[in-house]
Parts: structure tokens; sequence; C-alpha cells
């Protein structure tokens, strides 16, 4: 196996599983650490995650467990995902993990950067950009679990690392990958670490993939996932057709980011079925699943309908201060699995879910261990099928992905 890949979360892995896919790469997505051999006759698998918000030690040995699997299946290079958003806290989990694969691997040097153009993610000078804004003026500042106040990303990687960060500016990146080749050599001269990499667009990641393709260990976002592939003698043949699925369609959201709650909006405003989930009534113990059931089964024959818990940061400000952010988010997460759980028994079987820590609840509650990746919807989101006795058409997406008609567009790219 060429690429083996460690994602610390369910939609960042599909993401990442995307773009290999479209760079010729064949490729499975697990979820969880396999406890077999893998089966599938593939160039590269991602293992999904579910550690970017847990407790830095237990991302840590999740991560660990992952890297000891993937080595066994013979990968060549190691790849760490996480959000284009660098999504964080002072205390990791980015860094620790990092630091502890570097150990494993015996890797003196690494690289760190997000970027993903397509998808409005930039670094410039060490800084993140989402869009036109920094990161830290974006929706990311008010993100209930990893809120982004700060968008120098040396200054954010050195807070989570023993090791000394370093920058590869964009001056070296547009020379060339010689050019990029020669400023990790200063930078190792220098007992840097790891670097940011500025990338402006996809063919700095071109550029950057060439440099690193003798790197043990590469931890990034999605977009370097692009510049991969050419090191590999492939086939350049896109092979995403999933099989046909003619059942019922939902979607369920549990993500607060600005993209999401425009995406709601959007589906809201053209006709679509869509309720809320009362987080008050849920802490309450009132039957709120079993009524959202209700109102969903009778309308699920004619259209996709829409449960979310998506709100604006205010409103998510007042649950976490009533319930205490860890606790509304558990009790949200273990509600839009249970309803997700409960519609696929109702005949589901194209499933649109929204945001990572959603994803993965729901992913695990479904009980599917790995996914074939299928055509793009938008930059950095595809569908994808469960491998297995179960066949479910699935989307793991990224709060801050996709445009705003994403929700109607997804079935649409699926009956292509």
């Amino acid at each position: 196996m060429l690429l083996g890949c460690i994602a610390d979360d369910f939609t960042g892995a599909t993401d990442l599983a995307n773009n290999l896919v479209r760079g010729g790469l064949r490729t499975v997505q697990t979820v969880g650490v396999p406890h077999q051999p893998l089966q599938e006759d593939v160039d590269a698998v991602v293992v999904a995650l579910k550690s970017r918000t847990i407790a830095a030690a237990d991302a840590v040995a999740q991560s660990l467990a992952a890297l000891k699997w993937l080595r066994q299946q013979d990968c060549k290079q190691i790849y760490l995902k996480y959000c284009s958003t660098f999504d964080s806290t002072p205390a990791g989990n980015i860094g620790p993990v990092t630091e502890a694969l570097m150990q494993a691997l015996n890797c003196d040097f690494t690289i760190a950067c997000p970027a993903f153009p397509a998808a409005g993610r930039t670094i410039y000078k060490g800084h993140l950009f989402v869009g036109d804004v920094p990161l830290d003026e974006s929706g990311m500042r008010d993100h209930p679990l990893t809120p982004m106040r700060d968008a120098n990303l040396v200054r954010v990687l050195q807070a989570q690392m023993q090791g000394k960060v370093g920058l590869i500016d964009y001056a070296d990146v547009a020379r060339g990958p010689e050019a990029i080749r020669a400023r990790i050599d200063a930078l190792k001269a220098a007992g840097v670490k790891a670097a940011i990499v500025d990338v402006l667009n996809n063919e700095d990641l071109l550029r950057l993939g060439c440099a690193v393709r003798d790197l043990p260990l590469v931890t990034a976002g999605s977009g370097v996932a692009i510049g991969l592939p050419q090191n590999y003698a492939l086939s350049g043949v896109v092979a995403n057709a999933l099989p046909r699925v003619n059942g019922f369609r939902a979607v369920v959201s549990g993500s607060c980011s600005v993209a999401t709650n425009a995406q709601v909006a959007h589906f809201k405003r053209q006709g679509g079925a869509a309720r809320a989930l009362d987080v008050a009534k849920l802490a309450a113990g009132e039957p709120e699943i079993a009524c959202l059931l209700d109102w969903a089964k009778p309308l699920l024959a004619t259209s996709p309908v829409l449960i979310y818990s998506t709100a604006e940061p205010a409103d998510v400000q007042a649950i976490q201060s009533r319930l205490g952010a860890a606790n509304a988010g558990q009790l949200i997460e273990n509600a839009l699995a249970s309803l997700a759980s409960a519609l696929v028994e109702a005949g589901v079987d194209q499933m649109v879910v929204a945001g990572g820590e959603t994803s993965g609840a729901v992913v695990q509650a479904l009980g599917i261990e790995a996914l074939r990746i299928g055509p793009q919807i938008d930059p950095g989101v595809p569908w994808t099928m469960s491998i297995g006795d179960k066949r479910i058409a699935l989307v793991l997406k990224s709060g801050n992905f996709g445009g705003e008609d994403f929700f109607v567009k997804a079935f649409q790219v699926l009956q292509r």
C-alpha cells in the first residue's frame, strides 16, 4: 500500500479520501482502527478516528493504534489529516499527535499545512485565511468546541508542541519543489521539527506534494493530498462510481458553522421538510426523538427530510451555559445518532450528515466499518457507500464545507 492516512474525524477522512480518489489512488475509508488486515485491493486507506476534541492523551493513543495497523499493511508514507481550519486548542490535539507519530516513525521533520484553496483555505506568512478573512475573524472564532482566536498557525502549533515550529514561506513555495526541499534542509539544520507551509492555490499544492514525497510523515488538511498522487505511477482514472440506491432520503445536521446555518436556511426556503431538535425538551427528558420520528416518517415517501440542531452562536452559548459545553454536545450527538439509526430502519438509504462530531456519532451508531468513495458534490465532500451487508449511501460533511444549496444538490448528484 502506498499511503496510510489517520484522520481526526469522520468528515475529514472522507474529504481526504475524496481528493485521493480524484487523483487516481484507489482508496477505502475505515471507521476506526480495523481488527483484521484490509481485504480490499487499494493504494491508500484512510483510518477515520473521532479524536479531534477528546483528551490529547487519548487522541495520541488512538492515533498510535492506527499507525501500528497501517504499518502492518506496509504503507510507504503516513498522512495525519486534521481540519482545514486547524481545529484544536492550546492543549492539543494536533501537536501532541504529530510528535507521537514522529517519535514512532523515527522522523525528525514534518510539515503542517491545512490549506485547501478550493474550499477557500489559504495560508500566507503562516496565517490561515478562510475566504477573504483571517481565521480568527471567521465563523471559527465562535466554534463551540475549538474556538480559533489566532490566525498565526506557527504560534498556534508551537503552543501545542515541545519541538520548535518554523515556516516555509511562500517565496520558497513559489520557486518549486527544489526550493521547498532546500528550505526544509535549512530548517532541520536549525533544529526545527515541524513547519507551517504557505499555500495560495492548487499549483502550490502540486509543488509541495512533490517536495515532501520522501518524508515519512506528512501532516495536513485534505488539500495536500491533491499533490501526492503525482509521486506514484497511477492510471489517473477517477474510480468513484457507486451502486444505485432507491430508498428514502434524509439530512441530519449537527453542525453550528456559518456554512451549515446557510444550508439549513436554503433548504427551508426551497420548501424542504425541516424540523429542529429541541434541546431544551431533550434535556428535560421529554420524548423529543419520538416526536421527530413521528413527524418525519409520513414525509419520507415524498421528499427528503431535514432534522437539525444547527443554531446561531448566541443560541449555542445559551445552551452551553445551561447544560455545560461537553454535556450539551454529547446530548445532541447521541440524539442525532439515535434519529439517524431510526431513519435507516424506516427505509432511508441516502443520508447527508453535517458536522464532524455528528458524522462520527452517526456512523458508529449505524455500525459501519468501511466506506467506498463516490462522486464529489462540492470540493472536499463526496458521496460514500458503506461496505458490508447493509448498503447505505452517506455524505459526511464538514460543517464549514459546501455551498448554500448543498443539501438540495447532494441528492441530485447521487441520481446522475
